[in-house]
């Protein structure tokens, strides 16, 4: 049996490729080894295994890919709870950017934008990562993200500058206060996973302006800041101006990043809401699984 999963700050998508060609799926929790406690990543670990592995068969393969993973030192949570469940399993980490990159290329060429709950980017050639921009997180960066908006949103929200409909409707759906707001982001676990979690509130009121302005400047900031900026520094190569995107976010807004290519010389390709399954496809045609 092989397991692959793929995680982002929201949620964890599992699959299970049994001996007998079957595929077996859980989803999960955000499993981020940079926004959780050793005690959270166990727990999400006995929630998908079960689904995964019932008869608990031997688990030859893990692939990992999550955000986060930046190092081995980062990937040690995640190692040690898999341990539990799959002994004598060969465990492959990969970053979330190398999960976006193969679901969106393979082994062929392009710019990969992940644009979820966070967001990524990279220059991909012939299977390999030519050049990373970094990202800088939910603090330093994440722009054309769940949690770029959801934070662009709640800064205009404390301030009384969201038009009066739509901060209505907030109150209503997220009964939140200006306490409660800073407490989410200061003070508990999975901050990231809050503000990204008040994106998708946002983008049902995309007809509304300010809303629609709002959107549309968190996309130009990636764009701009990253996106942009391969073909910018390479301009010959053709490849730097083909971009796919990843994640539901990036999804929900391509009609206004197409609208915007033209400007930054950019073609939007590909759309690929989750990388799990061209993951899945990636491993059984490179892997021979």
């Amino acid at each position: 049996m092989t397991i692959i999963v793929e995680s982002g700050a929201t949620k964890t998508s599992w699959r299970a490729l049994c001996d007998d060609g079957s595929v077996r799926a859980a989803q999960t929790a955000g499993l981020s080894p940079t926004c959780l406690d050793d005690d959270h990543i166990r727990g999400i670990m006995r929630e998908a295994m079960p689904v995964l592995n019932p008869e608990g068969r031997t688990v030859s393969r893990v692939y990992f890919y999550g955000a986060g993973l930046v190092s081995p030192e980062a990937a040690a949570p995640v190692q040690s709870a898999l341990e539990m469940w799959c002994p004598f399993a060969q465990v492959e980490f990969h970053s979330d950017i190398v999960a976006a990159a193969r679901a969106l290329w393979g082994d062929g060429s392009g710019v990969v934008a992940i644009m979820g709950t966070g967001s990524n980017s990279c220059l991909y050639k012939d299977g390999r990562m030519a050049r990373n921009i970094r990202p800088g997180g939910y603090v330093l960066g994440d722009e054309g993200s769940g949690v770029a908006l959801g934070r662009a949103f709640l800064a205009d929200y404390i301030k009384g500058l969201v038009p009066d409909e739509v901060a209505a409707e907030f109150d209503k759906e997220f009964g939140l206060d200006y306490a409660g707001i800073v407490r989410k982001v200061y003070k508990e676990q999975a901050a990231s996973a809050f503000m990204g979690s008040v994106a998708p509130f946002v983008m049902k009121y995309i007809d509304n302006q300010y809303i629609y302005d709002l959107v549309k400047d968190c996309l130009e900031a990636f764009l701009k800041r990253s996106l942009a900026r391969y073909r910018q520094d390479d301009p010959g190569n053709a490849d730097a101006r083909k971009v796919g995107v990843v994640g539901s976010f990036g999804c929900a807004c391509e009609a206004i990043l197409r609208s915007l290519e033209k400007d930054y010389g950019l073609e939007f390709v590909k759309f690929v809401k989750s990388p799990i399954d061209e993951l899945v496809t990636y491993h059984s045609k490179a892997y021979g699984i």
